[in-house]
């Protein structure tokens, strides 16, 4: 059956790149078709119709018109503009990292829904949340075991044996958790994991965002958490994501000026 030569979609931008003088390649995240590129063309003229609706993090209805190579955006209208994101720098640079996780962790035209309804939610959380880095964290954890790489943190991964409520280390290349025995064997780089920090890893791992949300976490072990989590996507991706390092500057500014 012959595909209509126009659709639409629910979707939210995800990465936006500059094509000639002012056009625009625009990346969406949407629910029933994943990840797709659709070109905005004029986009970035002054007069563009279209520009308000197709701004990075902007939840639209997107109207597309297939194309020989990508399709051509012809109509948007925005659901969710996200403004309360949009005016906050801090609150920005998170959601630039959650949108460049999932570029960087779904395959081109793949559906998955979930992964869809955890960017959504995660992003309407995000100026309400009382700890975002504790949200982050969730949202980590939840992509990747939707993305397929969720980390082993029950067992070793070697001897697989149920780990024990001691100081044991996670293994970026070995997908999860070594106990003492099997980390001295030196086969897998482990960072330390206190059991409080393994704990709550698990918690959140299994956990829904209701629940996790209401339970107050220290900051030295969401820290710990943090540090384990973006080695194992550095592992991954071999490569950091370009986004981190901005969280990482204005959270350093901001110890360094007192903010809280």
């Amino acid at each position: 059956m012959t595909k209509p030569r126009t659709y639409q979609t629910p979707a939210i931008v995800i990465k936006k790149t500059k094509l000639g003088e002012a056009d625009r390649i625009l990346t969406f995240y949407t629910p029933e078709l994943g990840k797709i590129q659709g070109v905005a063309k004029a986009v970035r003229k002054p007069k563009s119709k279209l520009s308000g609706h197709l701004e990075m993090l902007s939840y639209s209805l997107v109207t597309l018109a297939r194309g020989k190579n990508i399709d051509t955006v012809i109509g948007s209208q925005t659901l969710k503009p996200f403004l309360a994101i949009k005016n906050d720098l801090d609150l920005l640079s998170c959601a630039l990292y959650i949108t460049e996780m999932v570029n960087q962790f779904t395959p081109p035209e793949t559906e998955d829904p979930q992964i869809f309804n955890l960017l959504a939610f995660t992003l309407e959380q995000l100026p309400e949340a009382a700890d975002r880095e504790l949200l982050l964290r969730y949202f980590e954890l939840h992509l990747l075991r939707q993305a397929g790489y969720r980390p082993e943190l029950e067992k070793c991964v070697m001897c697989r044996k149920t780990l024990e409520t001691v100081t044991n280390s996670f293994a970026p290349s070995a997908g999860g958790m070594l106990c003492p025995s099997c980390q001295r064997l030196g086969r897998h780089y482990g960072y330390l994991l206190s059991p409080d920090g393994l704990g709550v890893m698990r918690f959140i791992q299994g956990g829904d965002w209701e629940s996790i949300s209401v339970v107050p976490v220290d900051c030295s072990t969401i820290a710990e958490i943090e540090r384990l989590i973006r080695s194992y996507i550095r592992h991954l991706l071999e490569k950091e994501i370009k986004s981190a390092l901005w969280l990482d500057s204005l959270k350093l500014e901001s110890s360094q000026s007192g903010k809280v």
